[in-house]
């Protein structure tokens, strides 16, 4: 899966070139493994509390309403 070959790492060096000619510029980023057991732990305790709390009702219509009325707009 490492292959530092010429010809992978030439590719990959073409590649980024054109990119940059197009006045792009590459950015990395690092976001959480949403595979991992302490995700999923953190998920489902999130959801809890959300699911527990006595306005997630009324937040929710009024999530659903916006939504609607942003959809709406888009026919």
């Amino acid at each position: 899966m490492n292959d530092l070959s010429p010809e992978r790492t030439d590719k990959f060096r073409t590649y980024r070139a054109r990119k940059k000619a197009a006045g792009l510029r590459e950015v990395r980023m690092w976001v959480p493994d949403v595979n991992s057991p302490e995700f999923q732990q953190a998920l489902d305790a999130q959801i809890e509390r959300i699911n527990a709390s006595e306005d997630e009702r009324e937040v929710m219509i009024f999530c659903e309403a916006a939504a609607a009325g942003i959809w709406d707009g888009l026919d």
